[in-house]
């Protein structure tokens, strides 16, 4: 039986792997549930944002978090310009998920070629910062993801709740056509939506950065816990991936500590399908 420190460290590293969960899942909850977009990009764009923070911080001397006044901008960019081009041709919401997963494979390509297959650090003083609660560390980059990500899904999700932006965006994603006839800009919204949710990738790479190390492989590992979080939160629900993330990272966390780490892999995907199994009950 492992030690209480043991246990109260595993907890907090599930937490703070959870939240990383959620910061990844919560542009694609979006995109998916409110623009009906499977974009499996999302996590390639991802891991390009920790690539170029790794490069602007290693070798033009930025403060890491100081990259994302470039990086978020330029995503935002890159994510509009996307939609437009899926919804240009009409795109439908499975052919979606096949043409993001070449882009996906174009990006991860793209970064061999620039930073090749061998694996990247990131060394900054930020590594380096360790807060002690009792006998239990808190690192700073993982209190930084923690931050950002629910900072991030509380305000959008406050957004789509209370103003009239996010009411319109809302509006929208239920019967565009209806929303189109009281004066709603659907495609204007359907843009900044999707700039929003590729922008959120683009914070997620800063934190991928600041706490593990980069290969382009790993881009694919994370697929599957990301989407189990997003279909266990609800799709286009801002709040609900953080939460589902964090159970799972706890439940991993705890499973490595109790048991085996090969377990681990098995936690997200069996609440993924009780979850699903209690939904098809109640519907």
């Amino acid at each position: 039986m492992p030690s209480f420190t043991l246990l109260g460290q595993s907890l907090l590293s599930g937490i703070f792997l959870g939240a990383l969960y959620g910061l990844l899942g919560l542009g694609l909850s979006l995109s998916w549930g409110m623009l009906r977009q499977i974009n499996l990009a999302h996590f390639a764009l991802a891991f390009l944002g920790a690539y170029l923070t790794y490069q602007l911080s290693s070798v033009a001397g930025w403060d890491p978090i100081a990259t994302l006044a470039l990086i978020v901008p330029c995503f935002f960019a890159f994510g509009a310009l996307t939609h437009w081009f899926l919804a240009r041709f009409s795109i439908t919401p499975f052919n979606s998920l096949l043409v993001t997963f070449g882009l996906t494979v174009i990006i991860e390509s793209l970064i061999q070629w620039i930073w090749t297959a061998d694996h990247r650090r990131l060394e900054s003083a930020y590594g380096a910062i360790r807060y002690k609660i009792g006998a239990m560390y808190v690192p700073f980059p993982e209190l930084l993801t923690l931050v950002l990500a629910a900072t991030l899904s509380i305000l959008v999700w406050a957004g789509l709740r209370y103003t009239d932006l996010g009411k319109a965006m809302r509006a929208a994603a239920e019967d565009a056509p209806i929303a189109a006839a009281f004066g709603v800009n659907e495609r204007m919204l359907s843009l900044l939506l999707s700039g929003l949710a590729a922008a959120f990738a683009g914070v997620a790479g800063l934190c991928l950065a600041l706490s593990f190390t980069l290969a382009p492989s790993q881009i694919y590992t994370w697929v599957g816990v990301v989407f189990a979080a997003v279909m266990i939160g609800g799709l286009g629900n801002p709040i609900g991936p953080l939460i589902a993330g964090i159970v799972i990272g706890v439940s991993e966390s705890l499973t490595m500590a109790l048991t085996a780490p090969t377990w681990a892999p098995l936690v997200s995907f069996s609440l993924l399908i009780i979850v699903l199994l209690a939904r098809a009950e109640k519907i």
